[in-house]
């Protein structure tokens, strides 16, 4: 069961005392029948908070308007938020965030012992409240083992496993794929009690972040952004068709220099690699995963317009209200995380058993759909 010494020492002094104290793993009955409501009203006075979130890049994003509620509701708390590690930069876009804590999720899962030390520093913590909106498992074993007092928690879109209810001293229940995800983490918020008007990002980006990407605040909307890859071949263009795109672009509007990034990851530096040679002429700006997040939502800021697949830069410019053209494989839970609008146009492509990559996306309407939002 265990490696070393040092992770047996660590399940000896976290969850065994853990396991002894009067009533550990038994939560008190009337508290599991406070589904709705009064979960605020009960905490409001709460000195140190903690949230929990740790998907990948989409499920931060989408947490922020959530995440503010919380710093509003309690605006005299300690607010700290656990996040996937690899997305800790992009939580500088929120300083009104106290604490930031990182957990491990890729490019591997967190270890045994990196859990049981987890486990020790939220229980040397003693926060008052922890919400977890999320619900895996793995998170919500570390709500339960936290030693927080309130823990609030949303019922799984399948129930979870039998003792799920029981790690989370309140919960809610709101429908998953109705609306975006920001929207469902607010309304879970608002069934516990939580003041909801409207969602709000409220993020900040340092004029630093643009600075650090060589972009001055004149070229603001001269240029476009495109992130040409995504996590899998299925969800992205062929890179002919890339490179096709990136042509017809240039030709279109020729007044728009054209910025292309990618994540630090050896796929996408590849391919970055191999697109290159393959356009008519050198991007004015080519990072290639040297930018960290926030410094990459600063470049998607600025732009005029912003091109991807179905990637996590996608949400960065739906943080920042950027007009988005966008190419997706036909994901059943689309309605989930790509908002319709006029400034955020996607097209819906096909997968093919004999091909590779995505299908079914004319460059003619994806430089319509330019066009159209520009001349929105």
């Amino acid at each position: 069961m265990f490696r070393n010494l040092a992770q047996k020492r660590a399940f000896c002094d976290v969850v065994l005392p853990l396991a002894r104290q009067r009533g550990a793993f038994k939560i008190r009955r009337w508290r599991m029948n406070n589904i709705s409501g009064d979960f605020f009203s009960r905490t409001r006075a709460a000195k140190k908070i903690m949230v929990f979130d740790l998907g990948f890049l989409g499920d931060t994003v989408h947490l922020l308007p959530a995440l503010w509620m919380v710093r509003q509701s309690y605006p005299q708390a300690e607010l700290h938020v656990a996040v996937a590690t690899h997305i800790t930069s992009l939580m500088g876009c929120t300083p009104w965030v106290n604490r930031v804590w990182g957990y491990m999720r890729y490019p591997r899962h967190a270890t045994l012992g990196e859990n049981l030390d987890m486990v020790r520093r939220l229980r040397r913590e003693k926060f008052d409240v922890l919400i977890n909106l999320n619900g895996s498992d793995r998170s919500s074993w570390l709500t339960f083992l936290s030693g927080a007092r309130e823990r609030l928690g949303r019922m799984p879109k399948n129930g979870g496993p039998p003792f799920w209810k029981w790690m989370f001293t309140t919960h809610v229940q709101h429908p998953f794929g109705s609306e975006l995800v920001y929207l469902q983490r607010c309304h879970c918020l608002e069934k516990a009690g939580f003041t909801f008007t409207q969602p709000e990002f409220h993020v900040e980006i340092a004029a630093k972040n643009l600075q650090a990407a060589e972009i001055s605040e004149s070229d603001r909307e001269t240029y476009f952004h495109i992130s040409p890859f995504t996590t899998a071949d299925y969800k992205e263009l062929a890179p002919q068709q890339l490179a096709e795109l990136i042509a017809a672009l240039q030709k279109k509007f020729p007044e728009k220099k054209l910025a292309l990034s990618c994540a630090p990851t050896p796929r996408e530096l590849a391919k970055m690699e191999k697109l290159l040679p393959l356009l008519p002429q050198k991007p004015w700006r080519v990072f290639p995963g040297n930018l960290n997040l926030t410094q990459v939502t600063a470049v998607i800021k600025n732009s005029a317009l912003h091109f991807c697949g179905d990637t996590g830069t996608l949400h960065l410019a739906v943080m920042t209200q950027t007009p988005t053209v966008a190419w997706f494989w036909p994901n059943p839970g689309i309605k989930e995380w790509v908002p319709a609008g006029e400034k955020c146009q996607v097209i819906v492509g096909k997968n093919r058993s004999e091909q590779s990559f995505l299908d079914d996306i004319p460059i003619d309407k994806l430089i319509q759909a330019s066009d159209s939002i520009l001349n929105t």
